[in-house]
């Protein structure tokens, strides 16, 4: 059922898209937000033990509010959260938001990675990440950086440097998946020996070097690593989309379903360390919902182009002055 990646090989092949960056690299840190043209229905899927996020209560099923207007990663731990705050602001001029009354309310659920013991400089007497927030929604474009950009600029795995990852993929039927993630984990993305890449059986194109799988690959569990030393110092926080219309509920489903991509793509993943989460859109709110046997093959693709992202996040990592760990490359 999939066929190729979209034309940019982002999530923002998803039409109405746009994702910014905001980076401080002496801060070794930095801030991705996803907007739109227009609002969006989102929910979100908690699978990691040590999430941190900003209004995400707000994405259940069951809860009033139908659409978002962006959603926020970032770097910066509890602080990264108020990177919201600046994309609200953003949000706010343009005249985005959920009407209560006579007034709007820009809706921005985010999440967090930890990155505060990277070597960066986390000295600031005013905390950055509301600047950040707002730079990245000023920046938000239909092509973005990967690797060390945005949320992912201080991203470390239990090996290599993280970072910021997006793939796609377009289905038969025409129906675009993308997705989006930052790559902080606890765990591996390369198999023992550091050459290979987890998610090398769903790449596409060679976009993360085309070795293939490893041939000698066996799970093993994991070891003691600089990251294991930082605890609770992890997370892998993502955003899978598509262009078919969802109901909220399919859209909690497909965040769901986008979590076994970052299993495939991490060992180990979803720790007690980790915060491990994935948000999931549409940008068509459908009133009814698709037939199981339509829905299923948009889990598939989301769960595969997550784990493509992800080994894109550290194959496009590049190096920095005080780095804790070596780039893939």
């Amino acid at each position: 059922m999939m066929i190729r990646p979209g034309p940019l090989n982002l999530i923002t092949d998803v039409t109405g898209l746009r994702v910014g960056n905001a980076s401080d690299p002496t801060l070794k840190s930095g801030t991705t937000v996803l907007t739109a043209d227009a609002p969006f229905v989102a929910s979100v899927h908690v699978m990691g033990g040590a999430p941190g996020t900003r209004d995400t209560d707000l994405l259940a099923p069951d809860k009033t509010v139908q659409q978002v207007d962006a959603l926020v990663l970032s770097g910066g731990s509890a602080f990264g959260l108020d990177a919201c705050s600046g994309v609200m602001a953003g949000l706010r001029e343009a005249g985005r938001g959920f009407a209560v009354g006579d007034v709007t309310v820009p809706i921005v659920p985010g999440a967090i990675l930890f990155d505060l013991t990277n070597r960066g400089d986390k000295n600031w007497d005013e905390t950055p990440y509301s600047a950040l927030g707002r730079q990245a929604f000023d920046a938000a474009a239909t092509t973005f950086d990967l690797g060390t950009a945005g949320a992912g600029t201080g991203a470390l795995t239990a090996r290599h440097k993280g970072g910021l990852g997006s793939a796609s993929i377009v289905l038969e039927n025409g129906v675009t998946v993308g997705a989006l993630v930052a790559v902080n984990p606890l765990g591996s993305v390369t198999t023992p020996g550091d050459r290979h890449f987890w998610a090398a059986p769903f790449e596409m194109e060679a976009e993360f070097g085309g070795l293939g799988p490893d041939p000698d690959a066996a799970y093993r569990a994991a070891e003691p690593s600089l990251k294991a030393k930082a605890m609770g110092a992890n997370t892998t926080i993502a955003i899978v989309a598509t262009d078919a219309p969802l109901t909220k509920p399919q859209c909690h489903r497909l965040a769901v379903a986008a979590h076994d991509g970052m299993a495939r793509a991490i060992v180990p993943s979803h720790t007690p360390l980790d915060g491990d989460l994935v948000f999931g859109l549409s940008t068509t709110l459908a009133q009814t919902p698709m037939a199981p046997m339509a829905f299923a093959p948009l889990g598939d693709a989301a769960a595969a182009c997550l784990s493509r992202a992800i080994a894109r996040a550290v194959f496009e990592a590049t190096p920095a002055e005080g780095d804790l760990l070596p780039t893939y490359r």
